[in-house]
């Protein structure tokens, strides 16, 4: 386990180094030991792409030459602290963090951490029952019994919010040997939870909070924005650098807390990272990291800036579309939601079905969504981009599609039962997901304890849990977003004729 000494290590004095928060110290590492034509006798096998085909070359060509292994003298290793040591610590800084680690496999990775820390702590955990599938697999890794809290359902819209403090404060007096707390903000449609009343509740019990922050990583610069987990006292952060501050797919950050570590300690979590972290690291993964950082930390306030008013103008401009609602600001009025994330544009799509739409959208102007449910599509901005520019082509494709609608279209488009209460929880996710099991018809599998997670994509909430029984209601529900096109991820076959469940 790092010593204190090590810690304060970390704690690097910024003022020291050349354009602290404008520098990329691994980036330019890897652009020097690419320039000098270093001798490569390592992986990966491409060799700086001396050694690749031709058509990796002239796709990737560029970028091969920055692809360097792990434990590279004076990337990674060498003379400390290290363009990478260097790099998280800039990284720190910026999110207000005491330490922050790169990750190479999403935010799934940093969610697969967190619970296996967290099994350091204990075995129960506190948890949002529409958290991400990651976090459920990271249940099952840490074999921890979670207390699944259910969330505000908002019937209207169709979509569970955030768990209030009310809520969480409940649970955990039902669960005095909790282990902590694990939490979503913002959801996939843009709603947060009151992260600082969370975490004084978490903290008043004497239990971490731990916040899935993937979709909030440009929270932290811009004060028009919801305030984010770090600065409100959450203990540990998981953000999707990729979904919003422009960093390569698959590349995450994960952070703990200014005080964070009076609850999940550095070695902790150090080990951890170790079990599921890749041992072959992408380099250009860390280094796009080390980018993105560096963007939002110079222009991230004036980019921001921007795309707030920009947003607002194609938001407007949706508005103007026959027949579509959009939501703003004032979805923070509804039961479970604190603020809202205006970088997303939500779009009700009232009598017509948002999936057909959706797909008119594809098929008819090549036009891809960021999420689409029954009766919602919801459309992302990052940091920098040209929003107007790109909105409006958006607003135009909509229209377009909405004029073009047939009244195949239109119709049962929402579903006409309400989100069904999970089922019980029989055993641990664990014992069902490793367990012995039958394999049955869905339809027939009432009564049944599940040993699969069923994942409706986007926006990756669990529908059904392993070690959850399953009733009538969950199995007809979730047959009717088959029946809609929702994609479903976990399943037996990738569809859901069949379903693994516990030999009982």
């Amino acid at each position: 386990m790092p010593s204190h000494a090590d810690l304060e290590r970390y704690r690097l004095d910024l003022k020291g180094m050349r354009s602290p928060h404008g520098a990329t110290p691994y980036l330019e590492a890897l652009a020097s030991y690419a320039d000098r034509e270093a001798g490569r006798y390592h992986v990966p096998g491409h060799k700086g792409g001396a050694a690749a085909g031709p058509v990796l070359r002239d796709h990737l060509g560029s970028a091969l030459p920055l692809d360097v292994p792990a434990c590279t003298y004076g990337i990674d290793i060498g003379p400390e602290p290290t363009p990478l040591y260097r790099a998280e610590r800039l990284a720190a800084d910026a999110w207000g963090a005491q330490r922050t680690w790169f990750l190479v496999n999403g935010a799934s990775e940093g969610s697969h951490v967190a619970c296996l820390a967290l099994a350091h702590r204990g075995r129960r955990v506190v948890v949002q029952r529409n958290v991400h599938s990651s976090t459920v697999h990271g249940l099952v890794l840490a074999d921890l019994d979670p207390i699944f809290v259910d969330t505000t359902y908002d019937q209207e819209l169709g979509v569970a919010h955030a768990m209030t403090p009310e809520a969480l404060a409940s649970a955990l007096a039902a669960a005095p040997d909790a282990a902590g707390a694990l939490v979503v903000s913002p959801t996939y449609f843009g709603a947060t939870a009151d992260i600082r009343a969370l975490a004084d509740v978490a903290h008043g019990a004497g239990v971490p909070l731990i916040v899935d922050e993937a979709w909030g990583a440009h929270f932290a610069f811009h004060p028009g924005l919801p305030d984010d987990a770090l600065s409100s006292g959450a203990d540990l952060v998981v953000h999707g650098t990729h979904k919003t501050i422009g960093s390569l797919t698959q590349s995450a950050m994960m952070h703990l807390g200014a005080d964070g570590d009076s609850h999940l300690s550095v070695g902790a979590l150090e080990r951890s990272l170790g079990l599921v972290r890749s041992t072959s690291p992408s380099s250009l993964l860390i280094g796009s990291l080390d980018a993105a950082r560096s963007h939002a930390a110079i222009d991230g306030r004036a980019l921001l800036d921007q795309a707030m008013g920009e947003v607002g103008l194609v938001r407007r401009a949706v508005r103007d579309v026959a027949g579509l609602e959009v939501f703003d600001d004032d979805i923070s009025k509804r039961p479970g939601v604190h603020g809202f994330d205006p970088l997303r544009i939500v779009v009700r799509t009232g009598h017509l079905c948002a999936r057909r739409l959706a797909r008119r959208l594809t098929e008819g102007s090549d036009v891809h969504l960021e999420l689409v449910t029954d009766r919602l599509i919801v459309v992302h901005f990052g940091l920098g981009e040209p929003v107007y520019e790109h909105g409006m082509r958006f607003v135009q494709a909509l229209a377009a599609a909405v004029d073009s609608a047939s009244g195949e279209d239109y119709g049962p488009a929402l579903l006409e039962i309400p989100l069904p209460e999970p089922g019980p929880l029989a055993m641990s996710p664990r014992a069902a997901f490793f367990g012995p099991h039958d394999v049955v018809a869905f339809d027939d599998a009432e009564g049944r304890i599940s040993a699969e997670t069923v994942v409706v994509y986007p926006p990756g909430i669990a529908g059904v849990v392993p070690g959850e029984r399953l009733n009538a209601e969950l199995i007809r529900w979730v047959g009717a977003l088959v029946e809609q096109g929702a994609t479903l991820r976990g399943t037996f076959d990738g569809a859901l004729d069949r379903i693994r469940v516990v030999r009982e």
